[in-house]
């Protein structure tokens, strides 16, 4: 089992949780998402005890291949302020300390590096648990892999995303191709809603089937169904650049093996020295301690 981990919800969800005024270095820069990331890692590192483990980044909102694609894509997002910034870079150090595989890439988001790595873990017969919440990586699932909400503590195996969800893993693609999705600003298509999105898959299952056969549209049992064909055949171009921007690309060039997610020693005198600038006090490296002790 590999488990691969989306840094930047749990790296967001420290700086929203803890009062940025309430915890700062020596220079007065906020240390708060550096502490909550750091614990979270260290909680789980302690609770699973994995030999396989990969932390990946977000490098750039607006720097990614699908900027190219839409430069809308994800332009209604605020840009992260220039205090949680500099902790990205402490966070990716702390990773590393902790002997954890961390990767970032300008061109594609993390999403895309878990999705490469869940992939050519999958081609050496390893399963994959990603530790997100984050909907779009459902679509990456396959027998044996799970969502894990650590802050929850909620899992969502390959055969639970139905009940979550109410499509396949292999069908959120095209869930959000046609429905679209207001937190990344993709467009889908217009007046297509998720209720929708979801009946017109479990009908013809995928995006493609669905469009060869528009003139069935009109029978289903779905509210404005009569029109209903008419307007995605017209909102078809939205539609298929929604696809583009959902799926996720799974062969980034980032070197992947089981040697590189492979779990190391963590670097007690770089964990240290990196905690001794942030004014972290003794729980942190007691953790660290017992990190080592057990390894």
């Amino acid at each position: 089992m590999v488990y691969i981990i989306d840094a930047s919800m749990y790296v967001f969800r420290a700086w929203f949780s803890i009062d940025p005024e309430s915890m700062i270095d020596d220079q007065l820069n906020p240390v708060n998402a550096l502490y909550g990331f750091t614990r979270f890692l260290g909680d789980f590192l302690e609770k699973k005890t994995p030999e396989y483990v990969a932390v990946a980044f977000d490098q750039s909102l607006k720097t990614c291949f699908r900027n190219e694609i839409y430069p809308e894509y994800k332009a209604n997002r605020e840009p992260a302020p220039e205090d949680l910034k500099r902790q990205f870079a402490r966070c990716r150090a702390v990773t590393r300390a902790l002997g954890l595989m961390e990767c970032a890439e300008e061109t594609y988001e993390a999403d895309d590096l878990i999705g490469t790595i869940a992939t050519r873990m999958h081609r050496q017969g390893m399963p994959a648990t990603i530790l997100s919440r984050d909907k779009d990586l459902v679509q990456l699932l396959q027998e044996g892999d799970e969502m894990w909400d650590y802050a929850s503590d909620t899992h969502t195996g390959y055969h639970e995303v139905a009940d979550s969800y109410g499509i396949r893993p292999e069908q959120m693609v095209d869930y959000l191709a046609l429905a679209g999705d207001s937190v990344d600003n993709i467009p889908g298509v217009k007046g297509v809603g998720p209720k929708t999105a979801r009946a017109l898959l479990a009908h013809f299952g995928t995006f493609d089937k669905l469009y060869e056969n528009l003139d069935q549209v009109a029978s289903l049992n779905l509210r404005g169904a009569a029109t209903l064909g008419a307007r995605l055949a017209r909102h078809h171009d939205d539609a298929v650049l929604s696809r583009k921007l959902t799926k996720i690309h799974c062969d980034v060039p980032v070197t992947t093996t089981k040697k590189t997610i492979t779990r190391r020693m963590p670097d007690l005198d770089a964990l240290y020295s990196l905690y001794d600038e942030a004014g972290f006090g003794t729980p942190l490296r007691r953790q660290a301690q017992r990190l080592v002790d057990s390894f």
